[in-house]
């Protein structure tokens, strides 16, 4: 097997790489906020970095929604292994900047992070694959690069969640043809240092929900008593959706963990004690639901109710309001039928609303659960890479949260191996404030890619044959750039 990076070669690479995720940390890519012009900057960025890093090819993809998508390919010989490298550069808002430390915007350094929004999710996913690349590229044990089909896709509208990167690639057919293996590197490890690989994750279903009582506003003086108003309709329904102990009570969504979600030999759990500190949990502050935390966070539906509209606090007027509207979101079990829920959390909500009160559900948006199939060639590569690079052995573990590009990858390329890291972790506080990343996680991953793209090509046809015969790949045409 040709000689791999070493983790000095890497560790080498480290300065460069914060350099680069400091000039994507200040580019403003909050999709539906930021100007058109900060994206073609990240975009155009993100091509010429890929283009050094040994790409011959590279093409910017027009979306839908404006924020171009970044194609970077570099042919491997025929026969090698089709590999694609995946993250984002989108970011959701900052919210209030105030509330950071330090500027959103501008990368800073401390106690050993790197902050900023997208340091971790997931602008730091794309200078780690870029580090990688780097690594093998620039590796100086004389070894040549490996003999991979390779291809980036760098997504400029991730975060919502709206089928972006479907359409682009079902507009361009040529651009990946059979990948036998993709890496999705928008996930994390569970704690810094710990290298672990996703199998699972939840699906998404929201709803928003109006409910009225009245046609027009009333004084609360005068009417307040018998005259329901909608707020407090709303209010009790709400309190529908979890028993007193705080676990989802909506018939028709699965209580039990889906089958197979559970599967692996070394499956992490995730002690009490540890998802206190993660998640900031005030002193006296019990947990919601049965189950371990485990199923509780990656195999069971929770139901959070994520906005109210309400008057604020400094406008509101003794008065009874004549509608209320919330969004509610479900975390589905893997396996879960995403139509099925949106019935299921309709039917429960029309069921229980109070005091025959007229009821409005629409659906927002949904985004179907995910299961990776643990048990391929190239995820045991992957693992031994992931064990050699960090020093100890990679866990396996479910994510409470929904990537819907997973299911559009295995929807589109049903026969690729999907796997799922990043270098998010505990303290990263992605979508959060002060999001941060260890520079050391973006040296330990790039270089557990490294290795796997290596021993990858190594493998060679063993990942892709038919009765012992290289199955035939058509090369793909290179689509026009799109302007």
């Amino acid at each position: 097997m040709p000689a791999s990076p070493s983790a000095a070669t890497v560790r080498s690479l480290i300065p460069r790489a914060r350099d680069d995720l400091a000039e994507l940390v200040a580019l403003r890519t909050v999709v539906g906020a930021s100007p058109p012009d900060q994206f073609r900057r990240a975009a155009r960025r993100i091509a010429d970095l890929l283009a050094d890093a040994g790409f011959p090819e590279t093409r910017l993809l027009l979306t839908d929604d404006g924020p171009e998508t970044v194609y970077a390919r570099r042919p491997g010989s025929p026969g090698a292994p089709s590999v694609v490298l995946y993250a984002h550069y989108d970011v959701v808002s900052a919210q209030d900047e105030a509330d950071w430390l330090t500027p959103p915007f501008e990368l800073t350094d401390r106690d050993g992070r790197w902050f900023g929004r997208g340091s971790a999710d997931c602008k730091g996913n794309v200078v780690m694959h870029l580090t990688a690349l780097r690594a093998l590229q620039g590796d100086r044990s004389g070894a040549s690069l490996p003999d991979l089909d390779l291809v980036v896709l760098v997504d400029g509208c991730e975060e919502p969640g709206d089928g972006g990167l479907e359409k682009v690639l079902r507009a361009h057919p040529g651009l990946v043809v059979e990948p036998d293996v993709i890496v999705v590197a928008d996930t994390g490890n569970v704690a810094p240092g710990v290298p672990t690989l996703t199998t699972s994750l939840r699906g998404m279903a929201v709803v928003e929900v109006t409910v009225s009582t009245l046609s027009k506003t009333l004084h609360s003086g005068q009417f307040g008593g018998p005259v329901p108003d909608a707020m407090t309709a709303l209010i009790r329904l709400l309190g529908t959706l979890h028993d007193s102990g705080g676990t989802t009570r909506v018939p028709g969504l699965d209580p039990e963990p889906a089958s197979g979600a559970r599967d692996g030999g070394d499956r992490a759990e995730y002690a009490e004690k540890d998802l206190r500190a993660d998640a900031g949990l005030l002193d006296g502050v019990e947990f919601i639901g049965a189950g371990s935390i485990a199923d509780r966070l990656w195999n069971l539906p929770a139901v959070t109710v994520l906005a109210v509209q309400s008057p604020p606090l400094d406008s509101a007027v003794p008065a009874l309001l004549p509608s209320a509207k919330a969004l509610i979101s479900v975390r589905t079990p893997p396996g879960t039928d995403m139509s099925g829920t949106h019935e299921a959390l309709a039917g429960h909500l029309r069921d229980q609303v109070p005091w025959g009160a007229h009821l409005e559900v629409r659906r927002v948006t949904s985004g179907p659960s995910f299961l990776a199939d643990t048990g391929g060639k190239a995820h045991g590569v992957m693992r031994d890479a992931l064990r050699d690079a960090f020093g100890v052995h990679a866990r396996e573990v479910g994510a409470g949260g929904s990537i819907a590009v997973c299911s559009v990858l295995r929807t589109l390329y049903p026969d690729a191996e999907i796997l799922l890291c990043g270098v998010e972790d505990p303290p990263s506080n992605i979508h959060g404030t002060d999001e941060s990343v260890s520079p050391r996680e973006i040296a330990a991953l790039a270089h557990a890619e490294a290795l796997f793209l290596r021993r990858l090509a190594a493998l060679r046809t063993d990942l892709r044959t038919a009765g012992g015969d290289v199955v035939p790949r058509t090369t793909p045409t290179a689509p026009q750039e799109d302007r």
